[in-house]
């Protein structure tokens, strides 16, 4: 066999596939604070923060306003305006509007979106210090 697939790996693929999906739809504002057990995509309007065990989607008639944005992985066609965390990958798609900072294992911004704030893409700035921290000590 030329690939090896890790059976954690294929396990979190078959849990985000059988995860539910929760949908705000065009025209609903939600003030509030939002935590989704599956997947979540939003086409209205939420203002507060807004947690998702699984992915995220922000269409583009899409709005989040609030301190924190958490999930798996993000990808924005709209706005949002809050600190983005996604374990894995951040996509700001060439219609897309982030005003935030943004921590990221993978970053990607289309030609056209608008990003303002600052980034951290790869390692957990935990996993950074404790290298950091380690080189100075062997010096």
């Amino acid at each position: 066999m030329v690939f090896k697939t890790k059976q954690g790996t294929e396990d979190k693929k078959s849990n985000t596939q059988n995860m539910a999906m929760t949908f705000v739809s065009k025209g609903s504002e939600i003030k509030g604070d939002i935590h989704a057990a599956g997947n979540l995509r939003i086409d209205g309007t939420v203002r507060g923060n807004v947690q998702v065990d699984g992915d995220l989607e922000v269409s583009t008639s899409g709005l989040i306003e609030g301190k924190e944005v958490s999930a798996r992985n993000i990808v924005i066609h709209g706005h949002v305006k809050a600190t983005l965390t996604a374990s894995e990958q951040l996509r700001i798609h060439s219609q897309g509007h982030v005003h935030g900072d943004v921590t990221s294992m993978s970053l990607d911004i289309e030609a056209g979106a608008s990003f303002v704030g600052y980034s951290h893409t790869g390692k957990a700035s935990a996993e950074i210090h404790s290298i950091e921290n380690t080189a100075k000590k062997e010096k």
